[in-house]
């Protein structure tokens, strides 16, 4: 899009996680073994089938399942902006191993309950991990009224994880609810996972074959103050005004900040005079921008 770094600019870990699931997710379709994907205390346990929590991991079982997933983990890649692509990496390993264990050992607690059998596929653990820090830093800039119910430009977010997380019901609800105590240990710092970082090796290895290409990156944008402004810098500009008089002078480290989270400068500092150079807010309105 014009007027702003959309697309995977500066998440290359994320383009990995959206390319492998979804490649994944159509290979197990088009050979009609989705119904085959997910965990059970039979494969895991019984017979030691260590290699199905890899696909069961990536791969979504059905389309609708599919679209939602591949929706929130795009619309996350601003995580990876924010905090880096190495730290980032670690969100994802932590996150994933954690729920990962809880669900084996839900499947073993389980087992002779007749409750549940085998657990929905797919990158839930990494998806409701994202609604943590989406729920806590990621402020709501607009609200309105759809027949008399009132929302906010984050209710469709919770809407689409509301429905994947619900997709399979039981099979999918402890993936999800499993996702959101990841995300919350993480969120508090267990074993200093905040701090830690991914080899240099690795992170170089993203950076290297799923960064976008030189090739595809956007044009810069023209100035938003001019005669023709860019789509982005329309939607900035169309933001609700906060109330106060803004702010002229938006500190350049903040522009700095949003700059290497991949948005355009001119925008970035539209973005902060509205917000009255409250970060998140800034991000949040330059996020919604792209999406119009």
């Amino acid at each position: 899009m014009q007027g702003g770094v959309s697309g995977f600019q500066n998440a290359p870990v994320t383009r990995a996680v959206v390319l492998a699931s979804g490649l994944l997710s159509v290979v197990f379709s088009a050979q009609r073994r989705a119904r085959a994907l997910g965990i059970s205390y039979q494969d895991i346990i019984t017979n030691f089938r260590l290699w199905k929590i890899f696909p069961s991991v990536f791969a979504f079982q059905s389309t609708p399942e599919l679209m939602f997933g591949l929706y929130l983990l795009y619309y996350f890649r601003v995580f990876e902006r924010q905090i880096g692509s190495n730290k980032y990496s670690v969100f994802c390993l932590f996150t994933i191993t954690v729920s990962s264990l809880c669900e084996i050992l839900s499947l073993v607690v389980l087992k002779d309950t007749n409750y549940i059998s085998t657990l929905a596929s797919g990158p839930y653990s990494l998806i409701f991990a994202s609604f943590v820090p989406f729920f806590l830093d990621i402020p709501v800039t607009s609200r309105f009224r759809i027949f008399g119910l009132n929302f906010s430009d984050k209710s469709f977010i919770y809407l689409a994880g509301l429905q994947l997380l619900l997709s399979s019901w039981k099979r999918s609800l402890i993936p999800g609810i499993f996702g959101l105590v990841a995300g919350s240990l993480y969120r508090l710092n267990v074993l200093g996972i905040r701090k830690m970082k991914i080899p240099q090796g690795i992170s170089s290895f993203f950076a290297r074959y799923f960064a976008p290409s030189p090739g595809s990156t956007p044009r810069p944008s023209r100035s938003l103050v001019g005669n023709a402004p860019t789509q982005t810098g329309r939607a900035v500009q169309n933001q609700p005004s906060t109330g106060f008089a803004p702010i002229v002078d938006p500190p350049e480290s903040s522009v700095a900040m949003l700059v290497s989270m991949g948005f355009d400068g001119n925008d970035a500092r539209q973005a902060l005079m509205r917000a009255r150079n409250d970060i998140n807010v800034a991000t949040n309105i330059l996020l919604e921008a792209q999406s119009h």
